[in-house]
């Protein structure tokens, strides 16, 4: 496996406000340089499945983390929630929910769809950037991850 290829991070935001706050807070923080941005859930899932423009990378090398919205134009967070629990080789990437919906219904589908964590993004950018900063340590850093056989 050549690490330059590995992302850290997969990213799937399309809001374009959120996605600079959440990039600036970890070139803040320090925490992960190799970050993959995705606009929307088709680009995401084309990204972990290795389609389209990302068909020369190895599904083998999965990011360490997903941080997923819920809305997000083409395939909403729920679906790309779905599709990657759903294939073996991607089950187990950790993938955190962080959208702005507080509701029981979006919070309960994606617990019943597997997701490792449910945020609900700050309003205020320095809570946010404190959000971001904690979530990636405690995933990037701290977290130990499961090895599967591919």
């Amino acid at each position: 496996m050549n690490e330059t290829n590995v992302f850290e991070l997969l990213l799937v935001e399309d809001n374009p406000d959120d996605l600079e706050f959440s990039l600036r807070a970890l070139r803040k923080a320090s925490l992960s340089n190799r970050i993959h941005v995705a606009r929307d859930g088709a680009e995401a899932l084309e990204f972990i499945f290795c389609e389209g423009p990302h068909a020369a990378r190895r599904i083998t090398d999965s990011p360490k983390v997903i941080l997923l919205d819920l809305k997000l134009p083409k395939i909403d967070g729920h679906e790309v929630l779905k599709r990657i629990r759903s294939d073996a080789r991607t089950k187990m990437i950790p993938i955190v929910m962080f959208t702005s919906s507080k509701a029981q219904t979006d919070v309960v589908k994606s617990y019943q769809l597997g997701v490792n964590s449910y945020i609900v993004k700050p309003v205020n950018f320095e809570r946010f950037a404190e959000a971001v900063r904690d979530l990636c340590l405690y995933w990037l850093e701290l977290n130990l991850p499961a090895k599967i056989d591919h």
